[in-house]
């Protein structure tokens, strides 16, 4: 990594919901490579991550939620990243909850960083292109369900 180079910290929530061996998932465009990942993103400035995790559950696929605990918290460090077409030193924190479906039907967001929201039985998931976030959160989700704690995760690319 050379010097100079902008430092960027992005943090965001995420949100897990299984039903009936079936998984969320959003369909991700937001970098032209369309891949299904964990509904959520981006906490607005003074957001909870719980208020943000919810509020990107509506927005991404249409359903209302309630928070059911703290899967984890993962980090994500990208050192030379492209962001709109700059070079960064990228960090990602990403906060993710398993959440119940507590209302709401299923819709697609229209133009934001995803297009679809879609249901997948839990087998099929190997075989969907989708970003690392999907296997990370399914790792904490099942470590949860055998009763482990949350999780704090690090992924360094670069």
């Amino acid at each position: 990594m050379t010097d100079g180079i902008r430092k960027n910290l992005r943090v965001a929530a995420y949100g897990i919901c299984v039903e009936e061996e079936r998984i969320l998932l959003a369909r991700f465009i937001g970098d032209g490579t369309p891949r299904w990942t964990l509904p959520g993103g981006g906490l607005d400035h003074g957001e909870d991550p719980e208020d943000g995790a919810l509020r990107e559950l509506t927005e991404e696929t249409g359903y209302t939620g309630r928070v059911v605990r703290l899967l984890g918290v993962h980090s994500l460090h990208i050192p030379e990243r492209e962001w709109y077409g700059e070079i960064v030193d990228h960090q990602s924190l990403r906060v993710v909850y398993e959440v119940e479906r507590t209302g709401g039907e299923l819709r697609h967001e229209v133009d934001n960083s995803t297009d679809r929201a879609e249901w997948f039985p839990l087998e099929d998931v190997p075989s969907l292109e989708r970003m690392d976030l999907v296997n990370t959160g399914l790792r904490m989700w099942r470590d949860a369900q055998d009763g482990g704690a949350a999780l704090a995760r690090r992924t360094s690319m670069g």
